[in-house]
């Protein structure tokens, strides 16, 4: 089967084929689309639920728009699977290095007009994109398709206030896997659905407004009739949200029926306004092990065991990052009766669900909602509890104007946990938390820390309880061995750590994170003549830790887990500011957008790996002995 579901995708050079093929040929089809996403899944990993559960739904819109010229917008973009295949890619080494991308890449194919790694910029684009098409007289439809809770985030909802009162129709898919979305019910409401954008209605809707809108006393009279005709079916239909912000609302359609689907879509191609298509499906739909999670362990996955369910690459003996900083916020929360847990839909993904089974009194999933998060962290921090920020870097992004305006501004005492520090590898350019320090840097008031071991990350965060205003605690999306001390770490606040291995002033090598530990250990292994320092505290610098630098000789700054705006541009002028006058060699992530690959790749790929470091240093070391 794996042979013929490979030959399946190549066969697809555009989804046209699909407008021939009958219901139950769909159904065959829809198996094997599965199947392949299951497959392709368990060998590379990627968004598996969201894409098993769209798939009737993508092959219909196909059928029922020509997406090479209509627009097809996807809400965060991992929702694409499906619509790959049926355009023409291979999902074939997925995520890896030049190969075909999890999320809608317009570089990819010309049915990807849009590019998305984060929740609920699909309507806000699609309105863009009609407007548009208005303006320059083209004909096209635009759909966004909104799926995984991405409509509660504050962005969507700007969005649908505005379009619902634009002239530029476009088409929201509701794609509602469980969601807490309340839909009007009884015959009048379905009954009022159907007539509103039955063909017969539309037309005689459109007519009756043109033939009023020619004069001014017609206008009165299409307005006053508009108005009674809203007072009607407000009395007897029980309506939505988006009946009130101005769309026609079509629910309850079954996103597994591909014939009813369709229907809806018809019904939303001839409304005269835009609709809201409602459209509810199962995430993980096809696979037993998604279909029954309910706790997100699905949503994106590792490679994995098919029959089993289990995950391939196992590491005995270590414990990732996110979940080490998960255990010490169950034990922190213990002691810190006054802190409170807050996060923006990602306690799956970093590991808090003791977290929140220990003190669901005390923790806050608040949905995507990342500026909501930030801004309630102020406010409960002003009334005398201790938030907990938990986030991922590439997301704390869209709260920076929360973080400094109703944050440090007012110099609240908070922790945010910054997970997925540095390059995350697949997920790409959207995803990479490799921006943050350079950001967070620009805003008084904001401690910025990252530790290089258990032990300092343990007392950084009961530090981060010691009134220091905004304390921010950085780690990677890698991996810490179980053996490793946790306790113990002296660590006076603001103070650099010194490894004390050099035996000269010839370099200084100051690393970031957890890698300083593996240069120290390749330090030692080639007798490098180097002082390795562990700066901690990555912003502010204070003077006291600039000062002891200006008698070395070089200095060699490494970051592999931020770009050179960040940590490294910093020192740089503070090492100018007093008077330095060595050689200083900065490695740090450049001012890019990343694109996918495996992270050793990615490391590589800007001469960040340990040991291109360490060989950087004997370089540097061999020039100065032959000075002498």
């Amino acid at each position: 089967m794996e042979s013929e579901e490979k030959e399946l995708g190549l066969k697809f050079d555009s989804p046209a084929f699909l407008k021939y093929m009958s219901y139950p040929e769909l159904s065959c089809l829809c198996a094997d689309i599965r199947k392949e996403l299951i497959r392709v899944c368990s060998i590379y990993g990627g968004h598996l639920s969201s894409n098993l559960g769209d798939v009737e739904l993508t092959v219909a819109l196909h059928r029922c728009f020509d997406f090479s010229k209509d627009k097809l917008i996807f809400d965060v973009g991992h929702q694409c699977y499906t619509h790959k295949i049926l355009t023409g890619r291979s999902l074939e080494h997925l995520n890896e290095k030049g190969q075909v991308a999890g999320f809608q890449k317009r570089a990819e194919s010309p049915y990807d007009p849009w590019e998305a790694g984060h929740s609920s910029t699909s309507i806000s684009a699609a309105e863009a994109f009609a407007m548009a098409r208005d303006e320059k007289g083209e004909k096209y439809d635009v759909v966004a398709l909104v799926g995984d809770s991405s409509i509660v985030n504050g962005l969507a909802f700007e969005a649908l206030n505005h379009v619902g009162n634009s002239p530029s129709k476009i088409i929201v898919i509701l794609n509602d896997n469980d969601m807490s979305i309340g839909r009007p019910v009884g015959a009048l409401a379905r009954m009022f659905s159907s007539i509103s954008t039955g063909r017969a209605y539309t037309k005689a809707k459109s007519g009756y407004r043109r033939a009023l809108t020619k004069t001014r006393f017609g206008r009165k009279l299409y307005d006053w009739s508009r108005d009674v005709k809203d007072w009607f079916k407000r009395k007897v239909v029980p309506t939505t949200i988006f009946d009130n912000l101005g769309f026609t609302y079509i629910n309850s359609v079954d996103g597994h029926n591909i014939e009813a689907i369709e229907k809806a879509l018809k019904r939303a191609k001839r409304a005269t306004k835009s609709v809201v298509v409602h459209v509810c499906t199962v995430k993980g739909k096809g696979y037993s092990y998604a279909e029954n999670d309910r706790t997100g362990y699905w949503h994106g996955v590792t490679p994995f065991d098919i029959e089993t369910g289990r995950p391939k690459n196992l590491h005995p003996g270590f414990i990732s990052w996110s979940h080490f900083i998960a255990d010490l916020t169950v034990e922190i929360m213990g002691e810190k009766k006054e802190s409170h847990l807050v996060v923006p839909a990602t306690a799956k993904g970093s590991g808090l669900e003791k977290a929140f089974a220990s003190y669901p009194e005390r923790c806050h999933d608040v949905g995507i909602a990342e500026e909501h998060a930030a801004t309630l962290c102020g406010a409960l921090a002003v009334n005398g509890i201790h938030p907990i920020l938990s986030i991922y870097s590439t997301f704390l992004q869209r709260a920076y104007d929360e973080i400094s305006h109703d944050c440090a501004r007012m110099k609240v005492d908070m922790t945010i946990l910054i997970d997925r520090a540095g390059f995350v590898g697949g997920n790409g350019d959207t995803h990479q938390g490799i921006y943050d320090v350079a950001y967070l840097k620009s805003i008084p008031n904001v401690v910025i820390t990252m530790p290089s071991t258990k032990a300092i990350a343990r007392a950084l965060y009961f530090q981060s309880f010691d009134h220091h205003g905004v304390f921010a605690i950085r780690f990677p999306r890698e991996m810490v061995r179980d053996s490793e001390e946790s306790t113990g770490a002296y660590l006076p606040y603001m103070r650099w750590r010194y490894e004390e291995n050099s035996t000269s002033k010839h370099l200084a090598i100051i690393a970031v994170g957890p890698r300083e530990k593996e240069i120290l250990e390749l330090a030692k292994k080639r007798f490098l003549d180097a002082e390795i320092i562990d700066p901690v505290y990555l912003f502010p610098l204070q003077k006291d830790n600039i000062i002891p630098l200006l008698s070395y000789e070089n200095i060699l700054i490494y970051d592999s887990y931020g770009t050179k705006e960040g940590f490294a541009d910093s020192l740089l002028a503070a090492l100018a500011e007093y008077g330095y006058r060595g050689n200083v060699l900065s490695r740090a992530i450049p001012n890019v957008f990343v694109q996918h690959a495996k992270k050793d790749e990615q490391l590589s790929e800007f001469g960040l790996l340990p040991q291109q470091v360490i060989h950087e240093a004997e370089t540097i070391l061999a020039k100065a002995k032959k000075k002498k």
